[in-house]
């Protein structure tokens, strides 16, 4: 079959590779139908995540159809038209058992295209399939479904949830690529009194706009002003953090007052510097995460239900072996407009 392969920093390949089968009984092999890019994809391209070695197939987001199951799977059959979740879980550690899949003890975790091969594939191995996989509605179709699988989860689950936004607040978005579109178009679920949104290319406010934002920002001064005048001086009451640079961190923690919430979303590949010597007397409360998922049955109802549009996130559309094709545009994003990209079949 053929995939895209990592092969160290800068080098990737669309070639032939062995097809995947059956390891453990918990296995499924699902044939890819739609699969997408994630900016963690670059992140790795860049060599942030050395954990992940060359030779791995990359990929965390992929709707495909089931076509093999191991002896222990009972919840998926052959024929059946999946969800894959980024995040693998074994459903019996002690993390799985109170809904924290993301910190798999048991095997799990994200492990699809950074410590097991990935979904930028024809077909894919999906350990856990059982607890791994989202059964889809007939109505909800590929490309609306490929959103639910990272970027979605994660923007509500670490930044929205996280960020424990309440009716009214003033939310300040750092960063409107998918991850913070998704947190805009999440956010609107609490009800905040503003959504303002802080990046650097205009074409991404535009979308930023269009997702929910009623104000935008493309400098730290700029977006610094205008949360002032917002809050009477006071900051904003949650900064997400949706890009992973040291200074998106930093800009987060300058706009939230005092007793306010910053909610980490981006990978950061860098250290940023944590101004204790400034926030240590603010009460404000800093949290990271990897997603859990835990959230995806309820997305997928809202999505099957129409209150949640995942296709108005994709912007560029390619068939399935136009991978390097898709990388370029997604990876010149301030140039070609590029939100999300899917590849089907």
């Amino acid at each position: 079959m053929k995939a895209l392969v990592y092969h160290g920093p800068g080098k990737r390949a669309w070639e032939d590779v062995p097809k995947p089968e059956i390891k453990d009984p918990t296995d499924a092999v699902v044939r890819v139908t739609a699969v997408t890019i994630c900016g963690t994809d670059l992140h790795i391209l860049k060599g942030d995540v050395p954990e992940v070695e060359p030779g791995r197939i990359l990929g965390h987001e992929a709707v495909g159809v089931v076509e093999q199951v191991g002896a222990s799977v009972t919840g998926v059959k052959p024929g059946d038209r999946v969800l894959i979740s980024c995040i693998t879980s074994c459903g019996r550690c002690e993390y799985c058992r109170v809904g924290s899949y993301g910190q798999c003890l048991g095997g799990g975790g994200w492990i699809l295209g950074h410590t097991t091969d990935g979904v930028q594939a024809e077909y894919v191995r999906v350990p856990f399939a059982d607890t791994s996989t989202h059964l889809l509605p007939d109505d909800v179709t590929d490309t609306a479904a490929v959103v639910l699988a990272d970027i979605l989860p994660t923007s509500y689950e670490v930044g929205v949830l996280n960020g424990r936004i309440k009716p009214a607040d003033t939310v300040v978005v750092v960063g409107a690529g998918p991850i913070g579109l998704a947190a805009i178009q999440t956010a609107q679920l609490y009800s905040p009194g503003h959504i303002v949104a802080v990046d650097l290319a205009a074409s991404r406010l535009d979308a930023a706009n269009q997702f929910g934002a009623d104000i935008t920002a493309t400098t730290a001064e700029e977006a610094q002003r205008v949360v002032g005048e917002l809050t009477g001086g006071l900051g904003a009451h949650v900064a997400i953090e949706a890009v992973g640079v040291p200074e998106t961190f930093e800009l987060c923690t300058k706009l939230v007052r005092p007793g306010g919430h910053v909610a980490n979303v981006g990978v950061h590949g860098k250290p940023a510097t944590l101004h204790l010597e400034s926030l240590w007397i603010r009460n404000v409360t800093i949290t990271t995460g990897l997603v859990d998922t835990s959230s995806t049955p309820t997305l997928l109802r809202m999505v099957a239900a129409g209150r949640i549009d995942g296709e108005r996130f994709i912007t560029h559309r390619f068939a399935l072996d136009e991978m390097e094709q898709a990388y370029e545009v997604f990876e010149n994003a301030g140039d070609t407009g590029a939100l999300k990209v899917v590849l089907t079949r």
